[in-house]
């Protein structure tokens, strides 16, 4: 990756010049939790000024990128970063946690990320995921492999979410997503067991469950999904 990532900058900065500013690499990849064929590599793209022509600029870099298989990286000028810690707290203190600044300087230096809004958006996510993990349960449910793919697919996803409901209750958060998890639930006092049986799932990429087991292994997650939404609710009714 390191000779995809070089080449991918210096496609960015034949497009850009002086106006790109700084290439940021953040989530699993900066973590050290990154899966091949399932991870994506996530990254920043921060630019002095952002109009219409410097995104068509962006097109040819990043149709190669695309080709190679990479989501598209997501930009923000250097002076929406300072006016968008308050709006997106989740992925920002993502960033905050683990990233790895492979062009310019580190847009996230100094950075004084507000949780004003980090309740209510952590609601949100879990409470979209959740919706998500139920119509997908529709089609995956005529397959125990394809079941057993989103249960694994999407605990990382959630994850990340279970961070966010760690520092609103003041704790520090691990890095790694089952250190998180594992935290989470003994904070709350839910049940550990689904998840830890989905991440060893993650690990093997396999596992020996009949039908039975995977259809109860998904109804006993789902269940904690729903009681993390629970306590994150009752957090808005105390305040």
């Amino acid at each position: 990756m390191k000779e995809q990532f070089n080449s991918f900058i210096e496609d960015l900065r034949a497009a850009h010049g002086d106006n790109l500013m700084s290439v940021v690499l953040y989530g699993s990849a900066a973590t050290g939790e990154f899966t091949p064929y399932k991870s994506d590599y996530n990254l920043l793209i921060a630019l002095k000024q952002i109009t219409p022509r410097d995104l068509r600029s962006a097109q040819p870099p990043l149709r190669e990128w695309k080709r190679l298989g990479h989501p598209l990286p997501t930009y923000f000028t250097v002076t929406e970063l300072r006016d968008a810690a308050d709006v997106f707290p989740i992925e920002f203190h993502q960033m905050e946690k683990a990233r790895l600044v492979l062009y310019g300087a580190d847009p996230l230096e100094g950075l004084k990320i507000s949780d004003a809004n980090l309740r209510h958006q952590t609601e949100y996510e879990l409470r979209s995921k959740l919706l998500q993990l139920r119509r997908l349960y529709i089609p995956a449910s005529v397959s125990v492999e394809k079941l057993q793919e989103l249960m694994s697919d999407s605990l990382g996803s959630f994850a990340v979410l279970f961070r966010a409901v760690l520092l609103m209750q003041n704790f520090e958060p691990p890095t790694a997503k089952p250190e998180i998890v594992r935290m989470t639930v003994q904070k709350l006092g839910i049940d550990a067991a689904p998840f830890a049986k989905i991440f060893a799932l993650r690990e093997r990429g396999a596992a020996n469950l009949n039908e039975t087991e995977a259809h109860e292994l998904f109804a006993a997650y789902l269940e904690q999904i729903e009681r993390v939404i629970d306590f994150v609710d009752k957090i808005k009714d105390e305040s």
